[in-house]
């Protein structure tokens, strides 16, 4: 039977001193009490004697009352039609009738007539296709467009795109409610909580030391009266960080800090859920702020606790309401590019509460930036281009944790890869791991792929773009827009082709085109998925730093940037460890002393560069 399912779908930084914690007060000073880090803190030799808590034992996401509402359900895009496998009986032998059926055809020659194929369609009332579309709202149009429309004419009617569904209307111009009548929230499509319910449920396994801190530290509820606004990436690993941060005791506020990463299904879910969520696949740069703003901009509630991916928020609020500053006691930043417009801020002055810095976190740049890259690239390059990676060349644009990732990747591949860079180290180092250095201009005509990954703006610039061979793939793996110069190629003598979801084809006059995925924006989120053990590591680190900066006593933090104490680094990989059923070796209290360290860490002075 044939069945088709319809489913929802480096710039240079300004030199400011990082205030850090001395390894012994770091042991003394976490956010956590003495007794919540004793009830946390691993088994001795690095095993976790406690199972983390099953899905069923999760506690109720909290999320505050129901409050303005702007929400909508558009139908969800469709998969393309699969094919059951016939399996023949081995008694019977097939003929086909005359008049076209099926006939089986028994071992004593008696001939019946097989059960007529039929093809059905399943499809919920729900993801229904409107095929009678009103007008959009001038200003806030969606620029979705069908895959099958071939785009002859030039930038203007090829911006943003979104796949999700035909219908063109704004999530902004429709109302939903969850179960619970609440409205506090806009996604896609609230009927959608199901299935990202169990997408949820799937990362939770992938994501032990999460679901850790939920049994550990639920008793003494370490975010009592923490009151989060959010703007990272809303994916299933998102979810269970928000759900873990309220376990704990927060009320939480939630924005994409990409209008393409959005998993609209997860969004759904957790509006469901009770948190208040505006986000939704493909929204437009002013969907984007207006989401930011619905986060901030609550009558009744006002935000104590910031945790941005990129900057984008904490930016929103300087702007828009300053005076938000007076209650809020820290900002958590992940991104190179947030944590870049942090310091610019310290270094003028401007910076008024205490921030940390998690992306230089040993726990965020080994982890997430390397493995996750490593993984990622593949993914996101396989899912939009179907392309052999074998000896392909490839130039990446940065040699840090994210480049060593991707470049690692493609070499295993049999890839071709050079790499550029600015700064000698990691120069020295891509030499050392066999790659060639170059400067771009040297490459850019023979090379099939352009990955960037710098953090900088305007690394492939537009007389890049023009001296590209015919059908280079070019896309970004750093968190913003700006290293593909993408504003230069909207320009009337080009032409831009929606190949498929997040897939360009930008036509030059004399027909060469290029591939751009993700129209620059962060190939892997925006393009596949990635790997969630590796952001259980990173979201833990995100609530210990939450934790830590939402107990710190007054005083402990100035209004400046901080790296997270050593302490907790090694306490999240501990966390981690006992899901490859490892075992750390103990030190005994002779060999401690000859190192001069505390038998429980840290073992590692700041300086060490792992």
């Amino acid at each position: 039977m044939s069945v088709q399912v319809v489913s929802a779908a480096a710039a240079k930084v300004p030199e400011v001193e990082l205030k850090d914690l001395s390894p012994s007060e770091a042991e003394s000073q976490l956010g956590l009490s003495t007794a919540a880090v004793g009830a946390m803190a691993p088994a001795a030799g690095g095993g976790d004697p406690e199972a983390p808590a099953p899905a069923a034992e999760r506690p109720p996401a909290p999320g505050p009352g129901s409050g303005p509402a702007a929400a909508l359900s558009p139908a969800a895009g469709k998969v393309p039609q699969a094919s059951a496998m016939k399996r023949s009986d081995p008694h019977h032998q097939h003929q086909r009738h005359r008049d076209g059926g099926e006939a089986l055809v028994s071992p004593d020659g008696t001939v019946t007539e097989a059960p007529r194929t039929i093809k059905k369609q399943i499809q919920f009332a729900d993801q229904k296709q409107e095929f009678n579309k009103r007008p959009t709202k001038i200003g806030r149009r969606s620029l979705s467009r069908s895959i099958s429309q071939s785009s002859t004419d030039s930038y203007s009617s090829a911006a943003s795109y979104t796949d999700s569904s035909d219908d063109e209307t704004s999530p902004r111009d429709k109302q939903q409610k969850n179960s619970k009548g609440s409205s506090d929230f806009c996604v896609k499509n609230i009927k959608q909580a199901e299935f990202g319910r169990r997408e949820i449920e799937i990362a939770e396994q992938e994501m032990p030391a999460l679901m850790a801190l939920r049994k550990r530290a639920q008793g003494e509820k370490p975010l009592a009266g923490a009151k989060i606004v959010g703007c990272t990436h809303i994916t299933a690993q998102t979810a269970v960080l928000m759900e873990t941060l309220g376990a704990l005791g927060a009320q939480c506020r939630w924005a994409a800090c990409n209008i393409y990463s959005t998993l609209n299904e997860v969004a759904a879910a957790l509006a469901e859920s009770g948190f208040p969520v505006f986000a939704w696949k493909g929204e437009s740069e002013d969907d984007f702020w207006w989401c930011i703003d619905r986060c901030v901009n609550v009558e009744g509630w006002q935000p104590n606790m910031i945790l941005d991916d990129g900057g984008d928020l904490t930016h929103w609020i300087y702007k828009k309401y300053p005076n938000m500053f007076k209650k809020i006691k820290g900002i958590v930043e992940e991104s190179v590019t947030g944590v870049h417009r942090l310091y610019q801020l310290s270094k003028a002055g401007k910076l008024c509460v205490p921030a940390m810095n998690v992306n230089d976190s040993v726990t965020k740049q080994k982890f997430d930036n390397l493995y996750c890259c490593r993984e990622s690239i593949l993914d996101g390059l396989k899912r939009t281009t179907d392309m052999m990676f074998g000896g392909k060349q490839v130039v990446v644009c940065g040699y840090g944790e994210v480049g060593k990732g991707c470049c690692a990747a493609l070499k295993a591949m049999g890839s071709i890869v050079y790499v550029t860079e600015i700064d000698p180290i990691c120069a020295l180092q891509a030499c050392m791991d066999g790659f060639r250095l170059v400067k771009l201009n040297e490459v850019i005509r023979q090379v099939d792929i352009v990955i960037t990954c710098t953090g900088n703006k305007n690394v492939v610039t537009r007389e890049h773009l023009d001296r590209m061979k015919n059908s280079c793939i070019v896309c970004n793996m750093g968190h913003s827009n700006t290293e593909i110069d993408v504003a230069s190629l909207r320009t009337p003598e080009l032409t831009w082709e929606r190949v498929r979801s997040q897939v360009d084809h930008v036509i030059w006059p004399d027909g060469k085109r290029i591939v751009l995925l993700a129209e620059g924006r962060l190939l892997n989120l925006s393009c596949s998925t990635v790997p969630t053990f590796v952001l259980s590591i990173t979201a833990t680190t995100q609530a210990l730093a939450l934790i830590e900066l939402y107990n710190a006593p007054e005083g402990r933090y100035k209004q400046d940037v901080y790296l997270l104490p050593k302490k907790m680094d090694e306490y999240v990989a501990s966390l981690h460890l006992p899901t490859f059923d490892a075992h750390l070796t103990e030190l005994t209290d002779e060999q401690a002393k000859y190192l001069g360290l505390n038998k429980n860490g840290p073992f590692k002075p700041n300086y060490y560069r792992y």
